[in-house]
């Protein structure tokens, strides 16, 4: 391997991609947005958190007390690969150095942004990266990488192919949306028909209470009075009692404002609206990244919960099913939610993994480390 002083890695006297991993603020990449925004829509797997409009506003906002990096694999001058990595101390509150790739807490996604054809290339890439200049960290770790895709199955190769250790230190199976039934049938088959008279009287009683109106839009007209609205409804509820809402901190207030804004100006962005007499009493974001989607973000008024408005918004956002390019929507709700999982019936898997660097002790400290967490030694992944 060549180091330079842009990060730039290469193989000396070989041809093939390149890696370049560079602070995030004089990243490469900035450069030029059309290539950032071609591999979000090339990529074997999506993922809208690492797409440029929700990434950009999340290192603005988040990434100050970490130094983090992006790391981009080049195919001449095709991006083919980006991952924002970080070096840190700080292992889930104990101090165990790492190499890992970032995440912030509004983040529900944490596969890369791979090109189809590249993942062999990009895993190898990166897993080289890190065994030279990981400055001695034993492991690297994955969180949130759904298992089902080519990305995945190729990062399994790679580690077997290089007999390189690596365990789940965590999973979970979350609701997801995935059917080929409209969105009636699929609502007539997940809930009970107790359930759906019970729902059905909830609308009807909401409906005495004035004028009951749903709204979808998948476009920018009125996005900045739209997320002012969520703002104030999230906050009003029982996340602003705890101090946890989005306004209730500068950095995920201004983050949410820009990357739902970006989403729309990306044409990624559906909002579901119901409205009481023209007033938001129900609201929800998916980010739209064929083939799949994700569930971002869901608030309700809590003066109408006898009314399950959330459920209600949920019935209606089953029209996603009638989305031609939406094969899949992510949830990106904690396993066994209350709410959606009387709904949406289909699940997805994320791990969190990590994966033995370097040559033997490092590899070594690793497996200890591993037999600590999860009661047994790293044997691979399924």
């Amino acid at each position: 391997m060549t180091r330079h002083e842009d990060g730039l890695l290469a193989q000396a006297g070989q041809e093939g991609p390149r890696l370049m991993v560079q602070p995030w603020r004089a990243a490469h990449v900035l450069d030029n947005r059309w290539d950032w925004l071609e591999l979000a829509d090339r990529a074997t797997s999506p993922n809208p958190f690492f797409e440029r409009w929700a990434m950009l506003p999340a290192l603005e906002n988040f990434a100050s007390d970490h130094p983090v990096r992006l790391l981009t694999l080049y195919d001449g001058d095709t991006l083919v690969g980006l991952m924002p990595l970080a070096l840190s101390r700080d292992y889930y509150g104990k101090v165990i150095p790492h190499v890992s790739c970032w995440l912030h807490q509004n983040a529900f996604c944490g596969v890369p942004l791979v090109a189809s054809g590249y993942e062999i290339a990009f895993w190898s890439a990166v897993l080289d990266w890190a065994d030279a200049e990981g400055k001695g960290a034993p492991f690297l770790h994955l969180a949130k990488q759904p298992t089902d895709g080519p990305l995945y199955t190729a990062l399994r190769n790679v580690l077997a192919l290089q007999q390189r250790p690596a365990c789940v230190v965590q999973q979970e199976d979350r609701a997801l949306l995935a059917s080929d039934l409209s969105a009636e049938e699929y609502f007539m088959q997940s809930m009970s028909t107790k359930k759906r008279k019970e729902l059905r009287r909830q609308h009807k009683r909401l409906s005495e209470e004035g004028e009951l109106r749903f709204h979808r839009s998948r476009g920018g007209e009125d996005i900045e009075a739209w997320i002012e609205a969520y703002l104030w409804l999230e906050k009003a509820g029982w996340k602003g009692t705890q101090g946890t809402s989005l306004a209730d901190d500068h950095g995920t207030t201004e983050f949410f404002r820009t990357a739902i804004a970006g989403a729309a100006d990306a044409g990624k962005l559906e909002r579901l609206t119901m409205t009481l007499d023209g007033r938001p009493i129900a609201m929800l974001a998916n980010f739209l990244t064929p083939p799949g989607g994700f569930s971002f973000k869901t608030t309700f008024d809590e003066d109408y919960a006898r009314f399950s408005p959330g459920v209600l918004l949920q019935r209606e956002n089953l029209e996603l099913l009638a989305n031609p390019v939406i094969d899949w929507v992510d949830s990106c709700a904690a396993a066994d939610h209350p709410m959606i999982e009387r709904i949406w019936r289909e699940k997805r898997r994320i791990v969190s993994l990590n994966i033995a660097l370097g040559g033997p002790l490092r590899r070594n400290a690793m497996r200890i480390l591993a037999r600590l967490e999860t009661g047994s030694f790293p044997k691979g992944l399924d």
